[in-house]
């Protein structure tokens, strides 16, 4: 993305419109990172438009000892699509991993800030804040507060692992 790019990146509704499996050409992953439950992925990434994992849902994971043992390697978490594996958010960014808990603990949820999206794989919000993958995968919304946009992420939505050539 060109330094001269707002965020977030919009997209058309058309993204999200009916396909083989909910918004989704296919389920979400088998072994989803983290321990997340596969059902409740499925349901929030492919069959639901307004509705999240429940408040504080990634401390209920093995997200938070996970992210704490990267730190100490001094290395970077990579979020994948829980459908197709892609890439979709790098964190922290321009913070510290503290920082980042932190965050995500005060809000209920993984925020991530537009640094740490991986725009050009295809994260997208439409008009009403929804964050979205081009995939169809719904992830979280976007909630700005002072510091600027702060995209809410379902974990569920962003546990899947890499596929080959993504």
């Amino acid at each position: 993305m060109s330094s001269a790019q707002s965020f977030p990146i919009q997209c058309d509704e058309s993204i999200m419109k009916p396909k083989a499996h909910g918004t989704s050409t296919t389920p979400v992953q088998e072994n989803l990172r983290w321990d997340c439950d596969n059902s409740t992925a499925d349901r929030i990434c492919n069959f639901n438009r307004h509705y999240a994992e429940h408040s504080g849902y990634f401390t209920s994971t093995e997200f938070v000892k996970y992210a704490k043992k990267i730190d100490k390697k001094g290395e970077k978490i990579i979020f994948y699509d829980s459908n197709t594996g892609k890439a979709l958010f790098h964190a922290p960014q321009g913070r510290s991993m503290k920082d980042f808990l932190e965050e995500s603990k005060s809000h209920g949820w993984p925020s991530f800030r537009d640094e740490e999206v991986l725009w050009d794989n295809g994260v997208r919000c439409l008009k009403n804040g929804e964050a979205v993958s081009l995939d169809g995968t719904h992830l979280g919304h976007n909630l700005p507060d002072r510091s600027g946009n702060r995209y809410c992420i379902n974990l569920v939505c962003v546990a899947g692992n890499p596929t080959e050539g993504k």
